[in-house]
């Protein structure tokens, strides 16, 4: 859940810090108090597109931060921080952070790590879920049906999903392949050209593997000549010099094995004496013969540098090193072979496709029988949310369609299909609310009210599957009064039993359902604008859903009304 919201120069707030609970918090307040704002900051905190526009007037900065708890380790976002390297408190405690500069920089962490704006968004994506009257809007989006469809039956649908869109993404690159290798002669020449260049190139410089590296330590060996020479002279004087330490050392040897002839405690002590003897002096012979043999050349080192000089001349053409660059040569010589002999490359590129079509059509087929299996589970669900929310007669109906392919797709059924990424399905939720009229497109058929209420029935179902641990709805029952107002409270409510839930209305009954009231204000001086946040007590609140109800000045009936509504509620809320 989302537990702090702390909130620096953005638009007109200047500094807010917002606590948040359990269960359902509702913000009220006056229209331009600041209510849509505190969404609109929640929504770039979670990755939504930004501006300076958002920046408080003369300020350089906006700076957003949410703390919030997830106490399910088997929650994505623990896999999410896994992926990216992210570290999570034991506690569940995640803390999300955006500054926005006048400068359109942004600035974005997870847990004090900084991250790109698309990592942000996929925390705020698993961790916050905003509904707006805009996004109620979206469900007339056919596009938008496939992906509901789906997340309804993501446990079943996930694994073999991912399977076809690896073949997808492969038949995709062939493709792509099969229409480069069949463009206009002139540019395969000009290709050839410039690979047979490259080549001729390259094989000219004889390279050898790991060659690069090799010359680096000899250029160091050959440059460091004088002081490698004069530590293995050293080495060897202090062995076998004036000192001769292998003497004196052969002494001691001597004195052991004949103390070792009286006492066989030393004998141990001199057979490790005599075996690390026998290693210096082998060190010894080893210097000596490496001293006879070193010899300083500095036309070898002119040579090494000039070929270190070429190969770095290809390499910024090549690859990064020899070996990336002889990895290079070879890929040269494929792209090559197959250009040279682009009809047979060309005829195997279509096979290929052929039988990754045929796999992808297979991948697709189960995807399509899961999808009208779900369809069906999902239209009964949807018609009993409905019902809840006084669309007693409403028919929802899934509407699932095969998209036409053209001549040489993947045959279904005796017919090309077109397979997308996410199959060959096209989705379309379709609705009746009332009896005897056929089901439509929902543009074709919903209002403003009922587009609300098909939004909170979906969103009941899917709040579930989609593990998100707030969500926020603004002013989304707007367009709706008495008792489908009072549903929608009731099914606003039965969301946030399974996750925290903060919601912007203007309805009493909606207000009157909340286990936190907070009230949203503007206050205006001669130089500035500020919006404060009050959560409110039970006196204050009464009185708050009483203006409500009136929309002017507080009465003693109106006092009376919010009381016996708030009574009511707490009745409601017994039950869940």
């Amino acid at each position: 859940m989302l537990t702090e919201l702390s909130i620096r120069n953005f638009a007109i707030i200047e500094s807010l810090t917002l606590s948040f609970n359990e269960g359902l918090t509702v913000l009220t307040g006056e229209t331009g108090a600041g209510k849509s704002i505190i969404i609109d900051a929640i929504q770039l905190l979670s990755g939504g597109r930004g501006s300076v526009e958002y920046i408080r007037h003369g300020e350089s900065k906006a700076t957003l931060e949410g703390l919030f708890t997830v106490d399910d380790k088997k929650h994505d976002v623990y896999a999410l921080a896994e992926e990216f390297g992210i570290e999570l408190n034991s506690d569940g405690m995640i803390v999300l952070h955006r500054t926005i500069s006048q400068k359109g920089k942004n600035i974005c962490r997870v847990n004090g790590s900084l991250v790109t704006l698309a990592i942000l968004k996929e925390f705020g994506r698993v961790l916050i879920d905003v509904h707006t009257q805009h996004e109620t809007q979206s469900l007339m989006d056919v596009d938008k049906h496939l992906q509901l469809l789906d997340l309804y039956s993501q446990k079943e649908i996930e694994e073999i999903f991912k399977d076809y869109t690896g073949i997808y993404h492969q038949l995709k690159k062939t493709k792509q392949r099969i229409h480069q290798m069949n463009d206009n002669e002139q540019e395969i020449a000009q290709r050839l050209d410039l690979l047979n260049f490259q080549l001729n190139e390259l094989q000219a410089a004889e390279l050898e593997p790991n060659e690069d590296e090799a010359l680096k330590e000899e250029r160091d060996r050959l440059a460091n000549f004088e002081r490698i020479f004069q530590g293995m002279e050293e080495a060897y004087s202090a062995l076998n010099g004036e000192q001769k330490a292998l003497d004196w050392l052969s002494l001691g040897l001597t004195g052991l094995e004949k103390a070792s002839e009286f006492d066989d405690s030393v004998k141990s002590l001199s057979d490790e004496y005599s075996s690390q003897y026998f290693v210096l002096e082998d060190i010894s012979h080893r210097i000596r013969g490496y001293l006879d043999e070193i010899e300083y050349d500095p036309e070898r080192l002119n040579l090494v540098e000039s070929r270190l000089n070429e190969l770095q001349r290809l390499m910024r053409k090549y690859g990064s090193s020899v070996d990336e660059m002889l990895d290079y040569l070879v890929k040269t010589e494929e792209e090559i072979e197959q250009l040279e002999n682009r009809d047979h490359s060309v005829q195997a590129l279509f096979e290929q496709a052929k039988e990754l079509a045929e796999d992808a059509l297979a991948e697709a087929r189960h995807l399509h029988d899961i999808r009208l299996k779900t369809a069906t589970s999902l239209e009964k669900v949807v018609e009993t949310e409905l019902k809840d929310l006084y669309l007693e007669k409403a028919q929802f109906q899934v509407d699932i369609q095969t998209k036409v392919g053209q001549e040489g797709d993947p045959e279904l059924d005796g017919r090309p299909v077109d397979l997308g990424s996410k199959g060959f399905d096209s989705i379309q939720f379709l609705l009746s609310t009332n009896p005897g009229e056929p089901v439509k497109p929902l543009k074709h058929v919903a209002s403003g009210g009922e587009l609300s209420r098909i939004m909170l029935a979906l969103k009941k179902i899917f709040a579930k599957h989609q593990g998100v641990t707030s969500v926020i709805f603004d002013e989304v029952d707007t367009g709706v009064s008495g008792r489908v107002a009072q549903a929608i409270a009731e099914k606003i409510y039965s969301i946030s039993s399974q996750s925290q839930v903060l919601c912007i209305t203007h309805l009493p009954q909606v207000a009157s359902m909340a286990d936190t009231h907070v009230l949203i204000q503007k206050e205006t001086t001669t130089d500035q604008t500020v919006t404060s946040v009050e959560t409110l007590k039970e006196k204050e609140r009464v009185e708050e859903i009483g203006r409500m109800m009136t929309g002017t000045e507080l009465t003693e009936t109106s006092t009376e009304h919010a009381r016996e509504l708030i009574h009511y509620s707490n009745q409601l809320k017994a039950k869940y």
